[in-house]
């Protein structure tokens, strides 16, 4: 039963470093992405954003996936609100 508690904690363990990892990952593409909108010209970035939303109205209706107003929410924080 030890054995067991210790795999399952050393599993836990290894999937909150993974978990962090992707946290990581994703910060860094943010402020990427935020430096790279910040360089576009008005219009360059419009039409960006405009394509951007055509692309996610499919994928970001509630029926299609559960996190659709979650993916919603936080494209538009990027465009609009970029990190500064």
């Amino acid at each position: 039963m030890k054995n067991l508690i210790a795999e399952l904690l050393l599993k836990l363990a290894e999937k909150e470093e993974e978990s962090k990892e992707l946290v990581v990952q994703v910060e860094a593409l943010e402020i990427v992405v935020t430096a790279l909108l910040r360089k576009l010209e008005p219009e360059q970035l419009k039409g960006i954003t405009l394509g951007i939303e055509n692309a996610m109205a499919p994928a970001t209706e509630p029926e299609t996936s559960p996190d659709a107003l979650l993916l919603r929410n936080y494209v538009e924080k990027l465009l609009n609100h970029p990190r500064i």
